[in-house]
Order: C-alpha cells, then sequence, then structure tokens
C-alpha cells in the first residue's frame, strides 16, 4: 500500500477581455498580470523541475476563453508593450529609490523580473505559451483538462435550456480539441456547479472524471463509503472527485492559510496608488490602477507597511511549502488501516500562484522538491486520470446538487445583485436552439444539377456565419465571471455592460436574420469584436 496519493489540480481561466475598438483598456490588464505573475512563472517552475530531473505530477485545466487570448496576435501585442512600459518604470524606480537601499534592490529586481519575463515570452517562446505547456504534457508532467466555452454556470444554464447547457460543454471540447490536439480525459466543472440533470450531456462526451466541492459528493445517494478519499463513478459514468478542505483552506485562504504571513509581498499596496501620475507615465495613462510594482509586505493589518524582504518571503513559503507536505504525511497517516488507496484532491484558481500569492509559484515548487527528497515517507504526486488508471474499482453513487463558493449552492452567481441577466439569457438560449434546429441542414442539400445553386450556397454561408456570430455572442453573455463581479463589486459595471452588449448584439442579429436584412457592417464589427472560435459549431444548439 502506498503512503497516499495527492493530485493538484490548477484551474487556469480568464473572462474574454478584448476590446480593439480601444487603444488601452483596463481589463485587458487582468491578462497580462496573470501572464507575468502566473502561467509564465508555473512555466519557468515546472521547466525547472523536469531539467532536475524531479519527479512530479500535476493538472490544469486551461479555458477555451484563455487559450483563445493566449492565441491573440492583438492581446499578444499589447501584452509585450506592457512589459516594456513596466521595464521602463522600473529602470526609472532604480534612479529614484538609489539613495534608500532596501526599495532600490527591489526596484532592480522588479527590472530584471520584467526584462526576463519579456525575454521568455518573446525570445524563447515566441509568444506561444501554450505550446510550452502542450511540451510539458508531453513530457508526462502535466495532465491538460478542458471545461466549458466560456464558463458558463452548467446548472443554472440547464435549467433554462439543455441545449444551451450542452452547446456550452461540446463548445468548449471542441476547442480543447483544436488547441491541445487531442480530447480531455477530465472536464472542469465551472465553478464546481453541478446537477443530476447534466448526467446526459456528461455521458455523451466521454470525458473520464470531474471535481466537486466536498458536500457535492458527501450528500451524494447513497452515501460515499469512502468519504472524500476516494472518487465516486457517477450513473452517467465520468468519476467525481471531491475537494478537500482542509489542504485548500491551508493554502487559498488569507486569514487561516498560509497567504496571510506578514513576509508576503502586500498585494493591495501598489506603486501604482503611491507615486505621483506624472511620474506612471504611460503605465498608468492618468488613471490609478495596480502597476506590479509592490514594495511592501502584508505586516498584519497595519497602516504602515514595511518594506518587502524577497530572502524573506522565500524562506516562509519554504517553511509552509515543508509544512503542507508535513500535514499531508499526518492526514494520510490516519487514514493508514483503510482498505483502499487514498487520494487527496486539492483544486485551486490557477490564479492564487503568483498573481494573489505572489510567492505561490516557489511554494508548490518547494512543495514538490520537499516531498520527492523524503524517499520512503514521501506520498505519491498523481493525477486524477493516472489514479482511475490504477484504481478502477469504484463505488457508484449520485453527487448532490451543489458548486464551490459561499454557501455551496450557487447563489454567488443568482441573487439581487445579478439575476436580472436570467431572464434575458433564457430567451436568447431559446431563439439560439430554434434557429440551430431550423436551419441545420445547410449546407448538406444536394447542389449538382440544381438550377440556382451557387446563390444557395452563398445564402447559406450567409446564414452560417451569422449563427456563428450569434452562438459566440450568446456564449460569452452566459460566462460565469459576469455575475461573479456583480455579486462582488469588485467590477460591476463592466460585467453588467458586457452581459448587456453581447445580449444587444445577439438580439440585433436575431432581428436582421428575421427580417432577412443582415447589416454586413454589424456584423463584420462583432466578428472583429468577439473573434474567439473561428470555427465555432452552432449546430450543437440543435
Amino acid at each position: 500500500m502506498s503512503q497516499g496519493n495527492l493530485a493538484l489540480v490548477l484551474h487556469a481561466h480568464l473572462p474574454f477581455v478584448r476590446h480593439p475598438e480601444h487603444e488601452h483598456f483596463l481589463e485587458e490588464d487582468w491578462l497580462f498580470e496573470a501572464i507575468t505573475e502566473t502561467y509564465i512563472p508555473l512555466l519557468q517552475m515546472m521547466q525547472r523541475l523536469v531539467n532536475d530531473d524531479v519527479a512530479f505530477k500535476l493538472t490544469m485545466s486551461f479555458t477555451p476563453t484563455l487559450c483563445a487570448m493566449l492565441q491573440d496576435q492583438l492581446l499578444r501585442e499589447r501584452y509585450i508593450r506592457h512589459l516594456e512600459l513596466l521595464i521602463d518604470l522600473a529602470a526609472r524606480e532604480q534612479q529614484r529609490n538609489k539613495s534608500q537601499p532596501e526599495l532600490a534592490r527591489l526596484s532592480q529586481f522588479y527590472c530584471e523580473l520584467f526584462t526576463e519575463t519579456r525575454r521568455f515570452f518573446v525570445d524563447e517562446w515566441k509568444c506561444e505559451l501554450l505550446e510550452a505547456f502542450r511540451q510539458l504534457r508531453d513530457s508526462g508532467a502535466l495532465e491538460i483538462i478542458g471545461s466549458a466555452a466560456t464558463h458558463g454556470l452548467l446548472p443554472l444554464i440547464q435549467q433554462q435550456s439543455h441545449e444551451a447547457a450542452r452547446a456550452q460543454v461540446l463548445i468548449g471540447l471542441d476547442s480543447f480539441a483544436e488547441v491541445f490536439g487531442a480530447a480531455p480525459s477530465g472536464f472542469w466543472l465551472p465553478e464546481c456547479a453541478y446537477a443530476p440533470a447534466l448526467n446526459p450531456i456528461l455521458q455523451e462526451t466521454n470525458v473520464r472524471w470531474f471535481v466537486l466541492d466536498a458536500h457535492g459528493l458527501l450528500l451524494g445517494n447513497p452515501q460515499p463509503q469512502r468519504a472524500i478519499y476516494a472518487p465516486c463513478y457517477t450513473p452517467a459514468g465520468p468519476a467525481a472527485f471531491a475537494r478537500d478542505r482542509d489542504s485548500s483552506r491551508q493554502v487559498w485562504s488569507a486569514e487561516e492559510g498560509y497567504p496571510g504571513h506578514p513576509a508576503y509581498r502586500e498585494f493591495y499596496r501598489d506603486a501604482g496608488f503611491d507615486l505621483p501620475l506624472e511620474h506612471l507615465g504611460p503605465v498608468a495613462r492618468g488613471v490609478r490602477k495596480f502597476s506590479g510594482l509592490k514594495y511592501h509586505r502584508i505586516t498584519g493589518r497595519k497602516t504602515n507597511k514595511e518594506i518587502y524582504d524577497r530572502v524573506a518571503a522565500e524562506k516562509a513559503a519554504e517553511s509552509h511549502a515543508a509544512d503542507f507536505v508535513q500535514q499531508r504525511r499526518m492526514q494520510f497517516g490516519k487514514l493508514a488501516g483503510c482498505k483502499f488507496d487514498p487520494i487527496i484532491v486539492t483544486p485551486f484558481d490557477a490564479e492564487l500562484f503568483g498573481h494573489w500569492w505572489f510567492e505561490g509559484p516557489h511554494f508548490l515548487e518547494m512543495l514538490i522538491r520537499n516531498n520527492a527528497a523524503s524517499g520512503k515517507d514521501n506520498f505519491r504526486l498523481t493525477t486524477p486520470s493516472e489514479y482511475l488508471g490504477a484504481n478502477p474499482t469504484q463505488q457508484t453513487i449520485q453527487p448532490a446538487e451543489s458548486s464551490w463558493g459561499e454557501n455551496g449552492y450557487f447563489e454567488v452567481w443568482i441573487d439581487k445583485n445579478n439575476s436580472w441577466i436570467y431572464p434575458h439569457l433564457q430567451v436568447a438560449a431559446r431563439r439560439m436552439h430554434e434557429l440551430a434546429k431550423r436551419h441545420r441542414g445547410i449546407g448538406f442539400q444536394p447542389m449538382k444539377h440544381q438550377s440556382g445553386s451557387d446563390q444557395r450556397q452563398d445564402a447559406d454561408a450567409a446564414t452560417d456565419r451569422v449563427l456563428k456570430q450569434m452562438a459566440r455572442e450568446l456564449l460569452l453573455a452566459q460566462s460565469s465571471d459576469w455575475p461573479f463581479l456583480m455579486r462582488t463589486g469588485t467590477a460591476r459595471e463592466y460585467a453588467s455592460k458586457r452581459t448587456h452588449d453581447h445580449l444587444a448584439r445577439f438580439n440585433a442579429i436575431y432581428d436582421q436574420l428575421a427580417e432577412d436584412k443582415i447589416d454586413e457592417n454589424f456584423l463584420a464589427d462583432c466578428e472583429w469584436r468577439d473573434n474567439l472560435f473561428p470555427k465555432v459549431n452552432w449546430r450543437h444548439y440543435a
């Protein structure tokens, strides 16, 4: 019997934010910050482990919206310009801080960090970060899994339209196959949101597993005999793994977990809010915003934060990594008498590591190295797919309707702040289904010896183009990010506008199609703005 299995699952996701109609757009920084602080540091961390022959297994999901942005030429060019501006600011900060040794060292650190990030992105990988992740997958160290097209909350969409929920899943899997060249074994349910009504869709997709929050499995029928320490097959076929709350809380909780330690970098104290706007220059463009240069550590809840010490922060991360490994060994020790091979699944938003918790990638690396160096006492780092391959016999239950997030039952995404969107989404989903049914035969009629066949082909191509864009607008309107941001209030106005704009464009195209008066300029403008999923299969709605 092994010492136990640990599956670290990182969910890499951002909403599709791309605004070619503006020279600069504030919310595009979400992507730029995540690339600099999370995706590239995670890549570099995994590459170091592979180069040092340190055995490890990680699982990452990449949502189709994130993949679309990472492949977009406009956003790549804007990201390079973003880095160049940060390099310039950090260089000017070195000059400004030359009489203050602590700040001067940090300014130099940031200048080197941004310079190395640009070299890695532009020179080493030619802006193709997904190719770097694919190579890690091919090495056997990383399992990459898929998700829904635009991270729509599937149980809520399913209640309104089975076809729309099905399209979210199938279009997401189509996108994954285009990007990664194969179908995924695992599927990330957006927000870990599950309902039994999704079973027919999951059965159709042939995915092998997904992750639920703990109560989704524990409250299943019948109760799982092995609690959360083994997966259970669902009646539809895929296995459900449960999130372990104890190990997860240690990592993500700013109050109870490691990220709240006073040695770590303070996220909210940023030079973009402290320095004069004229000194920030084009990084700010006259607006107070995060710059990525942060000079202070958490230092408890004091108003006057102390200066960040990178060496002390890395030592804290190493100490916390050792503690995490020891805590998992103790957890597995309590399971030593069980007559099965236990697994602990710890899923996180990938952006926690580096973006929200700056030292997070170093923590992960030290966790992996610490466990690998412990010989016979180590637990096994695995992936859910690998675990199922070694342990194919599992109990079958019907998991309970559930999600992660506050209180665990979707209320983050449907409350007084955001519930107004759902009647409009329901009408749009019904319209999309009706149109897909009506037109699903286009392009398949025999054209040979048919009078007017050229005109018919042109008409079919035009209809296909219209339905593709309607699918894109509906999918983007369904993103779970918009109701989440409305609920939290962090970007409520932007989230509301995005939902409204996508629905307005969908309905305008719908009306034009109904009247057979497509506005070519309007349609082209929609395609230019919302250009993801170029091969989107709208027939999935039928």
